[in-house]
């Protein structure tokens, strides 16, 4: 009788405690994921804005006489070019860099209007609905069925290629994304309880949208922010690949991608390094924003 009585504990209790144990580690080990992403993704916009105070080479010098040497791994290159050169003697790893700051600091910037254009046109049409809301969502619709290279080849055509006209080009091809978020978003918040107490307590439009709406949708939006900067650099990489985009001789990633592609069986690395920053920026940005989702969504916790 003695030995049936002495339970360690109950099924409930038993349960509990390791759940508990296990909802935190995991919140653990996304935060470490999220601080480590966001510790890499900050070295590389660091390595790119301190380029002209790094000891390298001017990414626009030429020196035919070391043309296309190769990487510094090789029998014939050297430390002074670790990425070798390309086909007018230019430094890779400057050029790297320096494509580095233009591609980061379009990306933000681009994406920092298009989702103040965004959340603006998709608080006013979600708060606000009818024919204003109509109308600004069919907007948004016919931006969203417009071919993007159709859209950026003319308004390059009638504003010329520059970088200015690029962040121009980026904010009006991808703020439609973040108006639709928050469009269904606050559809939701508005017919919460604490806006019909604000709005009893005679708070006008205004106000209920800035002080109770908005911040509420701060996580969705964090999260298409950051996930929107890596699509960002991919469209700002194409259209400069194009010819639409960064004008030479400032260089570019997607430049460089269209100065090596000639290039690749007897000078592999033009096209490779460029390539590879694009993809190792979008994997930490994507990666990032998925680690944001997962912090900030309460369901998941």
């Amino acid at each position: 009788m003695l030995e049936r009585s002495a339970t360690p504990m109950t099924p409930a209790v038993k349960a509990a405690e390791p759940r508990g144990r296990k909802r935190l580690s995991k919140r653990q080990r996304r935060l470490m994921t999220v601080w480590v992403l966001t510790a890499t993704m900050f070295a590389l916009i660091g390595a790119s804005l301190l380029a002209p105070v790094l000891p390298i080479r001017d990414p626009t010098a030429i020196s035919l006489r070391d043309r296309l040497a190769p990487p510094a791994w090789y029998a014939e290159g050297t430390l002074a070019e670790p990425l070798g050169t390309d086909h007018l003697g230019r430094s890779v790893l400057s050029r790297l860099l320096y494509a580095g700051r233009i591609s980061i600091v379009v990306a933000l910037l681009a994406v920092t209007g298009s989702m103040m254009l965004g959340v603006g046109i998709g608080l006013i049409a979600g708060y606000y609905q009818g024919p204003l809301g109509l109308v600004l969502m069919r907007v948004a619709d016919i931006m969203q069925s417009l071919p993007f290279l159709a859209l950026a080849i003319t308004i390059v055509a009638v504003l010329g290629p520059s970088i200015p006209v690029l962040i121009i080009i980026l904010v009006v091809g991808r703020w439609v994304p973040f108006a639709r978020v928050v469009y269904g978003q606050v559809l939701s918040l508005k017919s919460q309880d604490f806006v019909d107490s604000a709005r009893a307590l005679g708070a006008g439009d205004a106000r209920i949208a800035a002080r109770h709406i908005l911040p509420n949708l701060g996580a969705s939006v964090i999260v298409l922010w950051t996930v929107s900067v890596g699509q960002i650099i991919v469209a700002e990489s194409s259209l400069s690949f194009l010819g639409l985009g960064v004008p030479p001789p400032i260089p570019s990633w997607g430049g460089m991608l269209a100065d090596g592609r000639s290039s690749l069986a007897s000078a592999w690395w033009l096209a490779t390094f460029p390539g590879l920053a694009i993809m190792l920026v979008v994997l930490l940005a994507n990666g990032l924003g998925d680690a944001l989702r997962d912090v900030l969504d309460r369901r998941s916790v």
